[in-house]
């Protein structure tokens, strides 16, 4: 919304405006505040389907896309919570499958905003209560939510007993809030546990690893982690296929429809959220459906056939991926790995915000990238100066430039192209990047 006049502004978005000025002076980390909107609102926190409750650093939107539709495919009623947006403001809060309409998101946004009455209160700590609000309104079978930051103090953690919960692989990333070392942001995101409830662990560093596996004993909560409990590969007589397995036997299966090797972890997992509650029956049809089903935008989303994709020569290869910390480029890197830059010279257009580390980002495409275009992220006042991205480029030994935009980076691209060796370009960096891009090449989002 940043850089709107108040006229331009839809009433979604002025509620969402006022919103704003709700935030505190001080911020305390604590759940006093989002608990005190939610006690006014009826405490609808407490009258929700069961709820699968998922954190980590990378690939817990992947998860939750997958889980969603595997269970949706067993014939399930899903809400689903997820930030941030990508376009629509209306894609953070799925009611019983769809994404709540315009109409029903202004008046959810206006009563919890009478209801709030003007007390302090994080913009995210009110959208969680609205969104947990209108899933105690509407009738459906489970609940996912996608932790915003963090776990132990962030706002989604008002949830007592999960039917399960999830952590994704943990990595360095936002620091400041969660703590300098792996140790400290594990223990924040390790708060998710709850009491006696089973937790299902995706790969993790040794260090890791140990400080989750001590936080489910005490709290007495069954821990599923990979390669002990359950575990995921590629086939190795079948490269279209993944071979999952745990305890209760293993599954053929195809191979998610979202692209790269770190997608097949995240199908295991899950799978293996789903093989471990006992409320609900998903049949390994509907788990294949799902996997064939799922769709997450700007994870590894080919955009050849868009304008986008028209504005390079013919045979060019554009990527959209919204990663924005190191992990995220070491994944990236591998999914682009025997890729022939003799053949297809590879380019990558990045636009992140401030206090995002650009060069541990750009380091793993060192060998791969032949050149860097940086661009700012339009209305993001936390946006990084293209000219520090690119000179972090420059500083690796990688051509870094800047461009006012995605689209004119592209040109340029297009421009310093030999027809013969058509271009692979990766556009990253942000998920608020890419939702300007989706938003631009008028990507449905449903």
């Amino acid at each position: 919304m940043t850089g709107s006049s108040s006229k331009d502004l839809t009433p979604i978005e002025e509620i969402l405006k006022r919103v704003l000025e709700f935030h505190p002076r001080k911020i305390d980390l604590s759940l006093d505040r989002i608990l005190h909107l939610l006690e006014k609102l009826g405490d609808p926190h407490k009258h929700l389907p069961p709820v699968i409750h998922i954190a980590g650093t990378n690939g817990k939107g992947s998860v939750v896309a997958m889980t969603r539709a595997m269970l949706e495919a067993a014939g399930y009623r899903v809400h689903v919570y997820t930030s941030p947006h990508l376009v629509r403001f209306n894609e953070r809060i799925r009611l019983a499958g769809q994404l709540i309409d315009d109409e029903d998101l202004k008046d959810l946004l206006e009563h919890c905003e009478k209801i709030n009455d003007g007390d302090e209160v994080t913009f995210f700590e009110f959208i969680t209560a609205c969104a947990f609000y209108a899933f105690s309104t509407v009738p459906a079978d489970v609940v996912i939510v996608e932790v915003g930051l963090g776990g132990r103090l962030d706002a989604t953690n008002v949830i007592d007993k999960p039917l399960v919960s999830a952590i994704t692989p943990i990595h360095l990333d936002h620091q400041v809030f969660l703590g300098r070392t792996l140790s400290q942001i594990a223990t924040e995101k390790a708060g998710i546990i709850k009491k006696g409830q089973p937790v299902v662990c995706a790969p993790q560093p040794v260090a890791v690893q140990a400080i989750i596996a001590q936080a489910a004993k005490s709290r007495e909560a069954p821990l599923l982690s990979f390669g002990r409990d359950w575990h995921v590969e590629i086939s190795p007589t079948n490269a279209d296929e993944i071979i999952y397995e745990d305890n209760m036997g293993q599954l053929n299966l195809p191979l998610p429809s979202l692209n790269g090797d770190h997608q097949i972890r995240n199908a295991g997992q899950a799978i293996a959220i789903l093989r471990h509650q006992n409320v609900f029956n998903v049949p390994s049809a509907a788990i294949k459906a799902g996997l064939d089903w799922v769709r997450w935008p700007a994870r590894l989303q080919c955009l050849d056939d868009t304008a986008f994709g028209n504005l390079l020569p013919s045979g060019s290869s554009v990527w959209l991926d919204g990663g924005h910390n190191p992990a995220a480029a070491r994944t990236l890197k591998a999914f682009f790995r025997d890729l022939d830059t003799q053949a297809s010279p590879f380019y990558m257009v990045i636009g992140m915000l401030a206090g995002k580390d650009a060069h541990r980002f750009i380091k793993p495409f060192c060998a791969l990238a032949k050149g860097v275009i940086a661009v700012p992220i339009q209305d993001q006042k936390k946006s990084r100066p293209p000219a520090e991205i690119a000179a972090e480029a420059s500083a690796l030994g990688v051509s870094g430039k800047i461009a006012r935009d995605v689209p004119a980076a592209l040109r340029a691209i297009a421009k310093e192209s030999d027809d013969a060796k058509p271009p692979t370009v990766l556009i990253t960096g942000s998920l608020y990047l890419a939702g300007e891009v989706l938003k631009q090449i008028g990507e449905p989002l449903n």
